[in-house]
């Protein structure tokens, strides 16, 4: 048997979207899985009821899908690009609506994910830097390190902190929220110089301010920590980048959550981008999808991407 059929089609969707979903619970949680998994994956019967007979047949679904270039072979629609042998053409309508959106928005978070775990990839080294802070340095170089540290984790922020909040791209991404969490967590640690009496980074004049989730340094708490203790200051500086740097590496590392996320969306884009004549051809063309202008931007970075 074919695997294209109306009910492979659907439950492969199903599938699709669950482990997306499993990756990124809040970025589709409006329903559509269940709707799938209740009336397209329980039965051949439960199909028929929604759609009516499949469009076209098993061996004309593969043909669909196999064809190359822009001959979708979508017959049988209407000149609004409905499939009228459905029982009820608007409902594979709209299902195929979703399908688009969930293209486009699947397009846009894996490129902004990707610049996110960029972003993470160049924190490492700064962390690096600070690990390997030296009893040689002066006050000047070792406040000039941290001011480097500081503007280049704000700047993270500042372009991510955003995207992981309501109405952001990255909204419910578990991915990108462990990301932030993390590193923020990593500076705001209390254990960094412990052995030297050290309560972290604070203690060096370095928080984060609850308000904007940006580190601040202030640099005379620093120049009072080391007139108190210089090795303690030293090691409390290195020992924190260590931690930092083996943070940001194992966030990017193949089996933590950006990678698997990444991979889930990548294969969810392929399945759309494989499927497509298949899909509009069983369901009809859906809406096309007007991306705001956020959307849009993200869009153009993932075009450039899959150029790469």
């Amino acid at each position: 048997m074919s695997p294209f059929t109306t009910v492979s089609l659907a439950s492969s969707l199903f599938r699709l979207f669950t482990t997306t979903s499993q990756g990124d619970a809040a970025g589709v949680a409006d329903g559509f899985p269940a709707l799938l998994s209740a009336r397209l994956n329980a039965s051949p019967d439960a199909a028929t009821t929604l759609f009516g007979q499949p469009t076209v047949d098993a061996v004309g679904l593969s043909q669909a899908v196999t064809r190359s270039g822009n001959d979708t072979g979508l017959t049988g629609l209407s000149p609004l690009g409905r499939n009228l042998r459905l029982n009820d053409p608007e409902a594979g309508y709209r299902m195929m609506s979703t399908i688009n959106r969930r293209d486009v928005t699947y397009r846009a978070q894996f490129a902004e994910l990707s610049a996110l775990q960029a972003g993470v990839a160049s924190l490492q080294p700064l962390g690096q830097m600070l690990a390997e802070v030296k009893a040689g340095d002066s006050a000047v170089d070792l406040k000039a390190k941290l001011q480097e540290f500081v503007g280049r984790y704000n700047e993270w922020i500042a372009r991510f902190d955003e995207t992981v909040k309501p109405g952001g791209l990255l909204a419910g991404t578990r991915a990108a929220e462990v990301s932030l969490y993390e590193l923020e967590q990593s500076i705001e640690n209390p254990f960094n110089g412990a052995m030297r009496g050290v309560h972290g980074l604070r203690d060096l004049g370095i928080t984060i301010d609850e308000t904007s989730n940006r580190a601040r340094f202030d640099t005379a708490v620093f120049d009072s920590a080391l007139a108190r203790s210089r090795p303690a200051v030293l090691e409390t500086i290195g020992e924190f980048g260590a931690n930092f740097a083996r943070s940001a590496q194992l966030l990017n590392e193949s089996d933590n959550f950006i990678p698997r996320q990444l991979n889930n969306l990548d294969g969810v884009i392929d399945y759309f981008a494989d499927h497509r004549p298949a899909l509009q051809a069983e369901f009809g063309c859906g809406d096309p999808v007007q991306p705001t202008a956020k959307v849009a931007q993200a869009l153009a970075a993932y075009e450039r991407l899959s150029r790469a």
